[in-house]
C-alpha cells in the first residue's frame, strides 16, 4: 500500500494571521487533526495541529489573540504519494508526529495521518472483538 491510498486530498489550509480559536473550529468543521500553514512572504509550507492547539490552550494563552503563525511548525516533513504506507509510518514515529504533508513536484497533493495509516492497514476500519480489558 502507498500513501495516496491513505491520504486526504482535501487539504485544510490556514494563514499564518488567523487566530488559533479560528484554525481549531475549521479543523473541528471539518473534522481534521491538522492544517497546513500557508505564508504567501515565508519560506514554504508549516503545519498547525491540534497538538500545537492544545500546548497553548495548556499554557494559558488565548486562543482569540494568539496568531497561528507563532505557533505552527515550521520544519516539516513532506512524504510523495508513492512512498509505502510503511515508510510513511517509520518517519513519523521517526519523528513524534502524527500527520505528513504530501506533496508532488512541489505541490501539495495531500494530507497522511496516523488514522489515515491504521484504517487502510485495517480495511477501512474493520470491526475486530476488542477484549474488555482494552476498551
Amino acid at each position: 500500500m502507498r500513501v495516496r491510498d491513505g491520504m486526504s486530498t482535501m487539504v485544510l489550509t490556514v494563514g499564518p494571521g488567523h487566530t488559533l480559536r479560528a484554525a481549531a473550529r475549521l479543523m473541528a468543521e471539518r473534522r481534521v487533526g491538522a492544517a497546513v500553514v500557508l505564508d504567501p512572504d515565508g519560506a514554504g509550507p508549516g503545519i498547525l495541529t491540534e497538538r500545537d492547539v492544545l500546548t497553548a490552550v495548556g499554557q494559558g494563552q488565548n486562543v482569540d489573540t494568539e496568531l497561528v503563525g507563532d505557533h505552527l511548525t515550521g520544519d516539516i516533513v513532506f512524504a510523495a504519494p508513492d512512498w509505502s504506507l510503511e515508510v510513511a509510518a517509520e518517519a513519523m514515529v521517526r519523528g513524534g508526529f502524527r500527520h505528513l504533508v504530501v506533496t508532488e513536484r512541489g505541490e501539495i497533493v495531500g494530507m497522511l495521518s496516523v488514522r489515515d495509516v491504521v484504517r487502510v492497514w485495517t480495511g477501512d476500519g474493520a470491526t475486530c472483538d476488542v477484549p474488555a480489558s482494552a476498551a
